[in-house]
């Protein structure tokens, strides 16, 4: 479904270009040329989709991220010319859902855009009960020991993933597909950020470690408290 989007990018011919193919999708769109007065419209806008250059004059694209997350879990993806494993871990770790390369083809954009949008059906229709957990899809809440644990949508579409196959190696490739679509299958830096960004959260409440590494592989969801039988 179409959305509310936000471009935030101090070159005004990538804002034009961006504005004028997102548009042309159906999508709502506003732009910013500077990080402040893409903070100002987005309290006061509240978009589903943030898109920002990494690279401006005054406060960075981390920095803005960061303060972005600061004030809402809206999917945020980050744009640079910078190709460095560092910068793009540096940017996940902000609080970015997904970096995107410059130059990059509209057509890779767009379906990127169409990912971190997307709602499917089974996504926001389903509850999972297992062992420690309980995860309410409808909601977009998930609670571990009866407390709630607040995630980012990337990172509670990775947990929703993980427990669907509790129990289960799921591969790196595999978790990449489902989480950010078949363009990132090839981006292992995602899944070492994410998964830390989850583990600390879901350890801060209860200490025990739910997701396991299976070296080489993928990773594996065993909730305390749970059995083969319940998934």
């Amino acid at each position: 479904m179409p959305g509310r989007i936000l471009v935030i990018d101090d070159e005004s011919q990538i804002t034009r270009v961006m504005r004028a193919a997102l548009t042309a999708q159906g999508y709502d769109v506003r732009t910013a040329n500077d990080p402040e007065e893409g903070i100002e419209v987005y309290k006061e806008w509240s978009p589903d989709l943030v898109i920002t250059d990494l690279m401006m004059p005054g406060m960075s694209g981390v920095e803005l991220t960061r303060a972005l997350r600061m004030r809402g879990t809206t999917p945020i993806l980050v744009l640079s010319v910078r190709d460095h494993e560092r910068t793009k871990v540096e940017a996940l770790d902000a609080g970015a859902d997904d970096y995107v390369t410059k130059p990059f083809g509209i057509q890779e954009l767009l379906a990127r855009v169409r990912a971190h949008l997307r709602r499917a059906p089974e996504r926001t229709t389903f509850a999972i009960e297992l062992g420690d957990f309980v995860i309410d899809a409808t909601a977009h809440l998930i609670s571990v020991v009866g407390k709630p644990v607040h995630l980012t949508p990337k990172e509670f579409d990775l947990l929703v993933h993980l427990a669907r196959h509790a129990g289960k190696v799921i591969t790196h490739r595999a978790l990449l597909t489902a989480v950010w679509g078949a363009q990132s299958a090839h981006q292992p830096e995602y899944l070492r950020v994410f998964v830390g960004q989850v583990r600390k959260k879901l350890e801060a409440e209860t200490g025990r470690q739910y997701i396991q590494t299976e070296p080489w592989v993928g990773y594996r969801f065993v909730p305390e408290g749970w059995t083969e039988s319940e998934n």
